[in-house]
């Protein structure tokens, strides 16, 4: 641990905020891992049962989700089945709307990641030239000494350059984090998507258009005009 602490100690004043992103973009990935990693632990699950349940009782496909509202599946689906009657568009524009939140929600952490990776090389940088002038500064370029003198001031370039390899692995680490959350984001969009459109497409053929057809059917019998089909009937 003593050797840890001296060699921050060797990097100056700038290695406290580098020290600072680097306690940051740790917390984030830990906190981002254990988000994502309850998300795909549980959403296959989630949605397969829900979808199930749709084709026969949309409030058991409801009741399936509000368990579920911890995540951000569970949320998504629940915003639409929890209206009461709704047309295809108020279906589509609730799941729009809900899906919308929720990938604000997953890209939590994402700012921070971008500033860590664009200040953290910036940081390291300024740490080296500070630690290049305040070794320049202590040179006696008239005075005798100069092996002593060049010993030293290799000495401390060595110690100047540590901000700058220390700010570039920060970035790194921030970096590598941020790409593996935007790989992630991008396939729960795709995924929320193909849950969204099989959820719509369930509602629309087991639940709107036969209420659509029931309705017209009534009025056909009360106008003695021929009762209408679903698209996929045969007499």
């Amino acid at each position: 641990m003593t050797t840890v602490f001296d060699f921050l100690a060797k990097g100056g004043p700038v290695m406290v905020p580098i020290l600072g992103a680097s306690v940051l973009t740790i917390a984030c990935g830990f906190e981002r891992s254990w988000f994502w990693t309850r998300l795909l632990r549980r959403e296959g699950q989630i949605v397969h049962q829900v979808l199930e349940a749709a084709r026969h009782d949309l409030n058991q496909a409801a009741a399936i989700a509000a368990r579920a509202q911890d995540l951000p599946i569970g949320r998504f689906l629940l915003a639409p089945l929890r209206l009461k009657h709704p047309s295809p568009e108020t279906f589509r524009l609730a799941m729009e709307a809900a899906g919308d939140r929720e990938f604000v929600k997953m890209r939590k952490g994402d700012k921070l990641l971008e500033t860590v990776v664009a200040v953290a090389p910036l940081l390291g940088l300024l740490g080296t030239v500070t630690g290049l002038i305040a070794t320049f500064g202590s040179l006696n370029i008239g005075g005798g000494g100069s092996t002593e003198q060049a010993s030293a001031a290799a000495s401390g370039i060595g110690e100047a350059l540590i901000t700058t390899a220390a700010g570039m692995v920060v970035a790194i680490m921030a970096l590598l984090i941020f790409r593996v959350l935007v790989s992630l984001q991008s396939q729960q969009m795709d995924y929320f998507s193909d849950a969204g459109n099989e959820l719509e497409l369930i509602y629309r053929q087991y639940w709107y258009e036969p209420a659509i057809l029931a309705a017209d059917n009534a009025l056909s019998e009360q106008t003695n005009t021929p009762p209408k089909m679903l698209s996929g009937d045969r007499y």
